[in-house]
């Protein structure tokens, strides 16, 4: 941990300073501690990008007790609708169909990117990174949240216990169902061990479990970034009032 007292602030990147070290943070846990790849990572600047950096925003954490050049220690990017149109797609729609999501008439916001530096894990880091994210969705009238998010490797028959566990508890409700494409089945286990699989599942996803948040159908391989992803889905008007009240939420509002 940090041998100094945080101070954290949230906000949006404005420059292309805080676009950059967002984009060196998610290389340090996307690329250095994950071994993930792709076209655009700029390994010599050591900054994980792709081509959806150029439509989506970016919420940055930053911890103002750092040097100036190291107080960016937490991201989430995200895309609204007008934001994906620009692009010509959102980026889960690499890996699932979004189809009950589009048409359902609804305000979409997609979730990306979400990572925080080593130091800020397991404590008070998420919980402001979150309700920064509350601010942003609120303004923009947000009433599903969605995006993809994963488990480390690429062998699912490793998780089949934590992927069978959400496939039997957190299914997505029929008219949030998103699915996999290519299809590739959660259902890998005929009897789960509930506390062991749950050990398994990331905080991430966990948080976004304990919110009312599900999963969609079937799991996507990501061979470029080795990650096994599920897709999450969070209805606003659905959400655990008592957990939504840790991050600002606002359910009875039909927004964060």
């Amino acid at each position: 941990m940090t041998e100094t007292t945080p101070v954290f602030q949230t906000r949006l990147a404005e420059s292309d300073d805080d676009i950059r070290a967002a984009q060196a943070l998610r290389y340090r846990v996307f690329v250095s501690e994950l071994g993930g790849d792709g076209p655009l990572v700029d390994h010599r600047a050591a900054l994980e990008r792709d081509r959806f950096d150029d439509f989506a925003e970016q919420l940055i954490l930053l911890d103002v007790a750092r040097p100036v050049r190291e107080q960016v220690v937490g991201v989430y990017r995200f895309m609204d609708e007008c934001a994906a149109k620009a692009a010509g797609q959102f980026y889960s729609e690499n890996e699932y169909d979004l189809t009950p999501l589009k048409v359902s008439g609804r305000s979409l916001l997609e979730m990306g990117r979400s990572c925080l530096h080593p130091d800020y894990r397991g404590g008070a880091a998420m919980v402001h990174l979150w309700q920064g994210l509350a601010q942003v969705v609120q303004a923009k009238g947000a009433e599903i949240l969605f995006g993809v998010a994963s488990f480390h490797g690429q062998d699912v028959q490793a998780l089949a216990q934590p992927l069978s566990l959400l496939a039997r508890d957190h299914l997505a409700p029929d008219d949030l169902r998103v699915r996999a494409s290519p299809y590739q089945s959660m259902q890998l286990a005929a009897e789960i061990d509930r506390v062991g699989a749950m050990k398994q599942v990331p905080a991430l996803i966990k948080a976004y479990l304990r919110l009312g948040g599900f999963v969609g159908d079937g799991v996507f391989i990501d061979r470029q970034f080795n990650t096994t992803d599920v897709c999450l889905v969070l209805d606003v008007a659905r959400m655990n009032a008592r957990q939504s009240a840790i991050y600002g939420v606002r359910p009875e509002r039909g927004r964060l």
